[in-house]
């Protein structure tokens, strides 16, 4: 697996963004951040759609996205072309959304209180890998709606 990763975030998920940036780099990963570091008001359709592209344009082994809630991020991603981005509610949810829908991208909201850490849920995220078989055939689904 490719060590590097995109990892971007509004006004509204900035100390989040900075607790997953250093558990990455921690874990050994070239983080490219093109998230905001301050609370001065930016658009989540821009930052998600600025971090899909550079994963899509790049050797990027997943992505991060983070916003107030994580939801407006996670369905700005959703809507481009290549991405799955999944928004967990535990590890569970974090480890499935890698095992069974092979999600490349994690979206976290800085304004949720998680009743896990969140970088819990990300190293479920980072430790699962893809299990193929019938869950193959479901992503292959699930892109074919690209197209609907």
């Amino acid at each position: 697996m490719s060590r590097r990763v995109v990892i971007a975030n509004d006004h509204g998920a900035v100390a989040v963004k900075q607790i997953i940036l250093e558990h990455l780099i921690r874990r050994g990963f070239d983080v490219r951040n093109l998230g905001v570091d301050s609370e001065e008001s930016v658009d989540y359709p821009d930052m998600a759609q600025t971090a899909c592209r550079e994963y899509l344009e790049g050797s990027y082994a997943f992505g991060v996205l983070c916003c107030g809630t994580g939801i407006g991020v996670s369905i700005s991603a959703n809507k481009i072309s290549g991405i799955r981005c999944a928004l967990p509610q535990n590890s569970y949810a974090a480890r499935m959304a890698r095992e069974h829908n092979n999600a490349n991208f994690i979206a976290f909201g800085g304004r949720i209180s998680y009743a896990e850490p969140v970088t819990d849920m990300l190293d479920a995220f980072i430790d699962t890998e893809f299990e193929c078989g019938r869950h193959a055939v479901r992503v292959d689904k699930i892109m074919g709606l690209e197209t609907c």
